[in-house]
């Protein structure tokens, strides 16, 4: 199977009726004309999600700088942003790959130019497992891993055809996670089923603890704990039993890359130890900022409008389902656009297209003002937008847009 070459990605696009809140009076016009002309805020349309460069790249320096101390490594998860520009700002600091979740988000990658590549997932569809043999073959530096946790992933991946073997990690799981194979036992078992199969090349041990816990109880921490000493007992075993060639160690998504390190970094003298955090970059108000290890700075601020005040303790945004996330929590209410407090505003609900806001009935907020909202999960704040200004002082009074942040979804 031969691949054509990946499309070019429009990175600098036309502005038009396609992206969200931008005026029509810009339309028509490129991204990169209408970011030196820093526009204020308030020139676009509300809803409005928008990124501070600022502290996304503060963000960046901060896990990098904590990760190298530590002899770790970062291949941070693309599909948090899938935002070619801010997977090329972690390659510019230093990391050392991009993980991906599907072959799909593989092909953006490559179509940014990304050269190495953790897949973080078993490949079982055939056309997908077809791609990346070809997409080997075709590229011979480029450097790309799936995960493999039963005998019929292995064969799946097996049954490709192609010059160079698929590289392949061996995932451990635990009872009540996601993928992986049930124990260390079992994972060895698949080890072994890689190793007779010359279409395949076994690089070493990978594992999410994210599916284990999501708050920092004791009781949380000890069992997130135990199952990375687990991960770790598979990849001394692997590292043991199999000549690997410059075997990989990977886990680690935006919460527990503490205890990744704390358990992982033992192995840094014989594997390449990888964490794999991708919220980072944007962090956010809620769930991160609770759960996170470092204290990174939310990078994400939304800008709503006050569409109707219908009751004294009520009133309504112009920001839904369609805008903010809400998977994890509910955005929270950070201030107005000019920088009052509104003490005791939370949000109660979203609608499609509107925030249901409840407030103090003397506050004062009146019809037509703007309200800044946090989210929480950054990684489905940016698939509602296809494109994010990017700003200087998001939380300042009608800050100036300098960049614009292109998604592909």
């Amino acid at each position: 199977m031969s691949v054509p070459e990946s499309p070019s990605l429009d990175l600098d696009p036309v502005l038009s009726v396609r992206h969200k809140s931008v005026p029509p009076a810009l339309w028509g016009r490129r991204v990169s004309e209408v970011a030196a002309e820093a526009h204020p805020v308030s020139a676009f349309a509300t809803p409005l999600l928008v990124l501070e460069r600022a502290a996304a790249d503060a963000n960046v320096a901060t896990l990098t700088g904590w990760a190298a101390e530590r002899g770790l490594v970062l291949a941070p998860h693309g599909k948090t942003t899938m935002a070619p520009v801010l997977w090329r700002r972690l390659l510019d600091a230093g990391c050392w790959g991009l993980t991906v979740a599907t072959a799909w988000q593989a092909q953006v990658a490559r179509a940014a130019g990304v050269n190495r590549i953790l897949l973080a997932n078993e490949v079982v569809d055939p056309v997908a497992a077809a791609w990346i043999a070809a997409e080997l073959d075709a590229h011979p530096g480029l450097e790309l891993a799936c995960w493999v946790d039963s005998p019929e992933s292995v064969a799946a991946l097996a049954a490709t055809a192609g010059e160079r073997p698929i590289d392949v990690l061996v995932e451990l799981g635990d009872a009540g996670g996601r993928t992986g194979a049930r124990g260390v036992a079992a994972a060895l078992a698949v080890a072994d089923a890689v190793a007779a199969e010359p279409r395949l090349r076994l690089r070493g041990a990978t594992g999410y603890e994210g599916s284990y816990g999501a708050d920092r109880e004791p009781e949380t921490v000890a069992r997130v704990r135990s199952y990375l000493a687990g991960l770790a007992e598979l990849a001394g075993a692997l590292l043991a039993a199999h000549g690997i060639p410059d075997p990989i160690v990977t886990a680690g998504g935006s919460t527990w890359f503490d205890l990744v390190a704390e358990q992982l970094a033992p192995l840094t003298d014989r594997a390449r130890v990888i964490l794999r955090s991708g919220a980072f970059q944007a962090h956010d108000d809620v769930f991160y900022t609770r759960t996170a290890a470092l204290p990174f700075a939310p990078a994400l601020t939304v800008f709503a409008r006050v569409v109707s005040r219908p009751e004294p303790g009520l009133v309504l945004l112009d920001a839904g389902k369609r805008d903010v996330p809400s998977d994890l929590d509910l955005p929270v209410v950070l201030q107005t656009a000019d920088g009052r407090a509104l003490p005791g505003a939370r949000v109660t609900a979203l609608n499609d297209q509107h925030a249901r806001v409840e407030l103090a009935p003397d506050a004062v907020l009146a019809v037509g003002e703007v309200v800044l909202l946090g989210v929480s999960h950054p990684c489905t704040a940016f698939d509602r937008w296809r494109l994010i200004p990017e700003v200087e002082g998001a939380r300042v009074p009608d800050p100036r847009v300098v960049g614009f942040v292109a998604t592909v979804f």
